[in-house]
């Protein structure tokens, strides 16, 4: 049947994907670059889903989910950057103006890793903020040269994940993940 990546719109989906094993536990669920840093420090224990609950019934919600058949299989966070921390991130720089969007987080199930899943909702996320009128979309991916990312921190992506996906270098950035540097990359939607 292949994959299919559409809106985030199911929250047990959403929460199979991002959400925490124990439903009490305080853990990322894709908030970290969602929303301010002091409201995500200030979330706990169930208070975290039930913010993301209310945002996957916003228009537009967070992100896109891949799904093989009926089970889901791959979260892509993205959304307007104005939206995100990447907006008042002082290491992740600002090339224009534009109201770009940004995906931050992409997310295959274990199981279903090392069959392109991931360049799909890299593609569904492009698709979705074009759908939404950006007129740009910016990833911030490690560049790591080939080398292995350990797999905690692999979420942001690869420059080589991007450039597949059509996007360009745009900027360095003052960030560092997991010893590797990020850079910005980005895709004109227009």
């Amino acid at each position: 049947m292949g994959i299919e990546v559409r809106p985030a719109t199911e929250f047990e989906d959403v929460k199979t994907m991002v959400g925490p094993r124990r439903p009490d536990a305080t853990v990322c669920w894709c908030l970290s670059y969602r929303i301010p840093a002091k409201q995500n420090a200030a979330l706990k224990s169930t208070a975290r889903g039930e913010l993301v609950q209310e945002l996957v019934a916003q228009d537009p919600p967070p992100g896109v989910l891949a799904y093989d058949g009926g089970e889901v299989v791959g979260w892509a966070g993205v959304h307007p950057r104005a939206d995100t921390g990447f907006a008042r991130n002082r290491r992740i720089p600002h090339v224009d103006n534009l109201p770009v969007w940004s995906v931050w987080c992409i997310r295959v199930r274990p199981g279903y890793r090392g069959r392109g899943i991931s360049h799909q909702l890299l593609q569904g996320a492009v698709e979705f903020a074009r759908s939404y009128g950006a007129p740009a979309i910016e990833g911030y991916p490690v560049d790591n040269q080939g080398r292995k990312v350990d797999l905690t921190m692999a979420y942001v992506g690869t420059r080589g994940l991007f450039e597949k996906a059509g996007f360009a270098k745009a900027a360095d950035t003052d960030s560092v993940l997991n010893g590797f540097p990020r850079v910005l990359m980005r895709r004109d939607l227009r």
